[in-house]
């Protein structure tokens, strides 16, 4: 069977948790934190996908108090690797079907990881999920790429990453309109030897993730095209969106 077929939640764990700090930040982690913290207040908070406690992290220093779940028993363990990491709780299940014993006001899934669920069964099931761990009026804030298909050629797309005198990295991916998925293989050229990654997900447009939350029970409250609340427009790369759990 096609290794990409066998892509599950933990999976992305198993292959980039070692060098996830390193190789995947998106520049934008500390504007993250502003906004979730400005948003939350004094609520409780609650991240899916809680990873190496990159958001989860500053956010308790700043005073939150935050639990999180996570797929990858390898990501959590980089987490409990940091400072203040093995202070938070982290419940090890699959974000598109979960249960927990504790509600929450604010619960955020960042950073592109709604579309590493492949499924829209499976997206919808996380969107179930976190409604049913939300208090009351409670918020799930979602952040996620707006997809461009444009840029595949007959399915495809090959674009180089990184270039310099001593390693080149590509990125080859396939798409599938019909089902929104993108099969991705990471390579890395270096002295040290040739290195590939896969990556499967999953895409939705921003108004199929407002139907998810709809189902769920969630009402968009806000949509914005960055961290900094800028004007959602059809310009917009990326989307943070806010949703309500209506009573």
């Amino acid at each position: 069977m096609n290794k990409m077929t066998e892509w599950n939640s933990s999976r992305f764990g198993e292959l980039y948790a070692d060098e996830y700090d390193a190789l995947h930040d998106p520049g934008t982690t500390k504007e993250s934190v502003d906004l979730i913290s400005s948003l939350a207040g004094d609520g409780t908070l609650f991240e899916l996908a809680i990873g190496t406690g990159r958001m989860a992290i500053p956010l308790a220093k700043k005073g939150h108090v935050i639990q999180g779940l996570e797929a990858s028993s390898e990501m959590v363990a980089k987490l409990r690797e940091k400072p203040g990491g093995e202070a938070i709780h982290v419940q090890i299940a699959d974000m598109s079907e979960f249960e927990t014993r504790e509600r929450y006001d604010f619960a955020f899934l960042v950073f592109n990881t709604l579309f590493n669920l492949t499924s829209q069964s499976a997206q919808i099931g996380c969107f179930a999920s976190v409604a049913d761990c939300l208090n009351p009026r409670g918020y799930f804030l979602v952040e996620t790429f707006v997809p461009n298909i444009g840029r595949f050629r007959s399915g495809e797309d090959v674009s180089v990453s990184k270039l310099d005198t001593e390693s080149v990295w590509l990125e080859a991916v396939v798409h599938n309109g019909v089902d929104q998925t993108l099969d991705f293989q990471r390579i890395r050229y270096s002295h040290d030897g040739v290195k590939i990654a896969p990556l499967k997900m999953r895409y939705a447009w921003p108004a199929e993730i407002d139907l998810m939350a709809q189902l769920a029970g969630l009402r968009l409250k806000h949509r914005w095209g960055g961290w900094s609340r800028e004007p959602f427009t059809d310009k917009s790369r990326m989307h943070v969106s806010l949703y309500e759990k209506m009573t």
